[in-house]
């Protein structure tokens, strides 16, 4: 292959030239942009960690008239296809002693064994069965409507919720606090868990990334130039064991569905919320 020509080899240093500036404009360009950027803690937005605390279901939900019929078509054809059971099989063979001894053929052990009837069994079973009582899917506080109770709607999920005051106003939210420096906003979330009054609640974290955020801004009463609002960043977590009571107290928490939301969150804070929580 031939040497390249005098008149390339300029070209191509032109070239060169011309790109090593073109990338230390654009570099400089970059770096003045990112020292013009202000930093976070001169930002007039305060950081907060929001948890969702959920209480899943205890009991499942009745069936709709459509799953009991299903569920009856499917009864119906696991009995035609299965076998006979141990206790079924017992009944024929007694059906068959109790034939034979109605004919006197029976042999001399069948007439010393004393036999256990199947219908005695059953008997047995059904005053076993009497006893039982399942417990209520109704319970008091649904009588009564009582939303600071935690045995309530036992087949759907409950959101904790709290009422916080802002200025002179008062909201109802997710239980929140502000982050602090040296911690992440997970850690922030289960601080928030751990200094809520009154309670017991142990409750598992899911994810260590936020399920959703909200941005708003103060009241006017409360607002300045340097604390214009906050970024809520929510998690979400199970409730395991406890309770939160306020005992004695005017209730300043509630537990509720999905669709009692409405009742006490702000329109904006409502939509985001619905945004990560499933009601299933």
């Amino acid at each position: 292959m031939a040497a390249p020509g005098r008149r390339g080899v300029l070209g191509v240093a032109k070239g060169c030239r011309r790109f090593e500036g073109l990338w230390a404009s654009r570099l400089g360009s970059r770096s003045l942009t990112l020292a013009a950027a202000p930093s976070n803690s001169g930002s007039p937005w305060r950081l907060l960690g929001a948890l969702c605390l959920q209480r899943p279901p205890v009991v499942s939900k009745p069936f709709t008239p459509l799953q009991e019929e299903m569920a009856a078509l499917l009864r119906q054809i696991e009995i035609e296809r299965s076998l006979y059971s141990d206790h079924e099989l017992r009944a024929l063979d007694e059906a068959q002693r109790l034939a034979k001894r109605k004919a006197d053929v029976y042999d001399e052990e069948d007439r010393e064994q004393d036999i256990l009837l199947v219908q005695d069994l059953e008997d047995m079973w059904e005053q076993k069965f009497l006893q039982f009582k399942p417990g209520a899917r109704t319970t008091e506080a649904d009588k009564k409507n009582d939303r600071t109770s935690l045995h309530r709607k036992l087949d759907r999920n409950l959101v904790l919720l709290v009422k916080e005051k802002l200025g002179d106003q008062e909201f109802w939210m997710l239980p929140q606090a502000e982050w602090q420096p040296g911690e992440t906003l997970r850690g922030t979330a289960e601080r928030t868990l751990a200094t809520l009054p009154e309670n017991n609640m142990e409750a598992k974290f899911l994810g260590n990334a936020p399920c959703g955020h909200y941005k708003f801004k103060f009241p006017q009463a409360v607002r300045t130039e340097s604390s214009l609002g906050a970024k809520v960043f929510f998690f979400k977590a199970l409730l395991l064991t406890g309770d939160f009571s306020q005992a004695g107290k005017k209730a300043h928490h509630v537990w509720v569905s999905k669709d009692e939301l409405g009742d006490y969150l702000k329109p904006k804070y409502l939509a985001q919320v619905r945004r990560f929580l499933l009601d299933l």
